[in-house]
C-alpha cells in the first residue's frame, strides 16, 4: 500500500469506489463501517445524483442522517464513464465537558505505549498502533487518563487484535477562558466490544473530565492545552 493510499485507508471520513453499475470497487476502513448503516445501492444513488454534469469533481454541502452517522457535505468525482468515487464528510458528533482540564505537561505517545504494553502481558492480543507523530506534550490528569484507556482496552480483550489509532481532527476546536484549542483524539477498535466492560468505562468517565464516545470504536476526545 503506498503512503498516499494510506491516507485513504486511515481517513475519518467514508470513501467508496464504484463501477458503472453500482458494484464497488475499493472503500476505505471508514466506508467498510458505514455499510452497516446505508446500502451499497443507496450510497451509489447519492454518487450519481451530486455528480457533476461533465467530467470532474464537485462538493455539495448537505446533512445526511444514517444511523449514528452524521455528515454535511460530500464530494463525487469521475473522470469517465466507467469509475465514480464519493467522499462523505463526517460532522463533529462528539462533546468535550466545559471544565477546563488540569494535570501536568505530558507525552500522550509514552502513556498510551505504557497502556499498550501493560495489557499485553500474558495476553494473546495483538496490539497496532496508527499514530499522527505531530500531536504535541499537552496538560493531562495522567492518572486517570490511564486508569480511563486500561479500561478502555478491557472492553476488546477478548479479541485477537486491538487498533489504537492517534489521530488531529482538522478544524474543530473548542475554547476554555476565551481562548481555542485544537482538537486530537484516541480511538481504539476491534470486532468484538464488551458490554458489561463498557457499562464500567461510563461508570469511570463519568468522574473525570475525560469525554468518552462509545460506539463500535471507542474515542477519547482531548484539547490540545500546551501550557
Amino acid at each position: 500500500m503506498t503512503f498516499e493510499q494510506q491516507w485513504i485507508e486511515y481517513d475519518y471520513n467514508p470513501f467508496i469506489l464504484f463501477s458503472s453499475n453500482g458494484k464497488i470497487i475499493s472503500l476505505n476502513a471508514e466506508a467498510q463501517f458505514l455499510l452497516g448503516a446505508i446500502t451499497t445501492e443507496e450510497l451509489f444513488n447519492l454518487a450519481t445524483t451530486y455528480a457533476n454534469v461533465s467530467f470532474g469533481f464537485k462538493t455539495t454541502f448537505v446533512e445526511l442522517e444514517f444511523g449514528r452517522y452524521r455528515f454535511f457535505a460530500l464530494t463525487v468525482g469521475y473522470e469517465n464513464d466507467d469509475v465514480i468515487g464519493i467522499k462523505l464528510y463526517q460532522a463533529p458528533s462528539f462533546k468535550i465537558n466545559a471544565q477546563k482540564p488540569v494535570g501536568e505537561l505530558t507525552n500522550i505517545y509514552t502513556l498510551v505505549d505504557l497502556c499498550m504494553l501493560t495489557n499485553s502481558i500474558n495476553s494473546k492480543v495483538t496490539f497496532e498502533k496508527d499514530f499522527d507523530p505531530t500531536i504535541p506534550e499537552i496538560i493531562l490528569d495522567s492518572n486517570n487518563f490511564i486508569k480511563i484507556l486500561n479500561k478502555i482496552y478491557s472492553c476488546y480483550e477478548k479479541n485477537e487484535k486491538i487498533t489504537t489509532k492517534i489521530f488531529y481532527r482538522v478544524g474543530e476546536h473548542i475554547k476554555f477562558e476565551k481562548n481555542k484549542y485544537s482538537i486530537f483524539s484516541i480511538e481504539v477498535s476491534s470486532k468484538k466490544i464488551d458490554e458489561e466492560r463498557v457499562g464500567e468505562l461510563k461508570a469511570l468517565a463519568a468522574n473525570t473530565n475525560f469525554y468518552i464516545d462509545i460506539q463500535k470504536k471507542i474515542t477519547i476526545n482531548i484539547p490540545m492545552i500546551t501550557s
